[in-house]
């Protein structure tokens, strides 16, 4: 019977190392598989190169890049996915000008597409047609911008190549807000001494005092297992 409570023992010990350690891992492992980092705000630059003139165009604030390697002064990064009609790109960004974030953002890339139309200038003479394709739309995905002096470009892809194009005026889209949620949530539960990269460490979690009060419980049962086990071999014992 001991040796059967050993291994009952030992068995418990080890369910709640298991159960406790977890969530851990999984955080662990999700982080260290997949590191990302907040634009922000609109003045990041994506670069081609480790150098200052190696500038391609500024990313959407409030979104994110998923970095490759840390670095100083810049992070090797990746905007985008390759799913039609996006394609990825790697690059750089200074490591000043991200934040690192320790979660995987549920929407980290801007997905946008802009459609520009192209009038064609009128050709000198008589025209003939009925001018059906004077005026062409066109699809680019959008990446990102920047300023020439104070003319704005779109930096996009189209047909497999990316370029520029003249832009009227700056593109309007929907910000992510997670990251200031979850600067709130680190304010709130660490009184105003949580960081992104560094949560507040305080108490237990949930699961782990569920855990504990599911092993104390079978611990008592096993114990009043053993002692009436006892009691009875001894009471048979006096009966003899």
């Amino acid at each position: 019977m001991i040796a059967a409570m050993k291994r009952i023992f030992s068995l418990l010990i080890f369910t709640i190392l298991v159960l406790a350690l977890a969530p851990t891992l999984s955080l662990t492992a999700n982080a260290a598989a997949e590191q990302y980092a907040v634009v922000p705000d609109g003045d990041v630059w994506f670069y081609a190169g480790e150098t200052e003139s190696s500038r391609v165009f500024l990313l959407p604030r409030t979104y994110y890049v998923k970095v490759l390697n840390t670095g100083d002064p810049y992070c090797r990064v990746e905007y985008l996915v390759d799913e039609a009609p996006y394609k990825k790109v790697t690059g750089y960004c200074k490591t000043e000008d991200i934040i690192l974030v320790d979660y995987i953002p549920v929407r980290p890339y801007l997905k946008k597409q802009v459609t520009l139309s192209y009038s064609l200038p009128a050709s000198g003479g008589g025209a003939i047609g009925d001018g059906s394709f004077s005026s062409v739309e066109k699809n680019f995905v959008y990446y990102g911008q920047r300023y020439e002096g104070a003319k704005l470009y779109y930096y996009v892809l189209s047909d497999g190549t990316f370029d520029y194009i003249p832009a009227d005026a700056e593109l309007a889209f929907e910000e992510n807000t997670d990251y200031l949620d979850y600067l709130a949530a680190q304010e709130t539960m660490g009184q105003g001494t949580g960081t992104p990269d560094a949560p507040p460490s305080g108490g237990m979690n949930a699961t782990l005092i569920v855990v504990i009060c599911v092993a104390c419980v079978a611990a008592v049962a096993i114990a009043v297992f053993v002692i009436k086990g006892k009691k009875t071999v001894q009471d048979d014992q006096s009966e003899e």
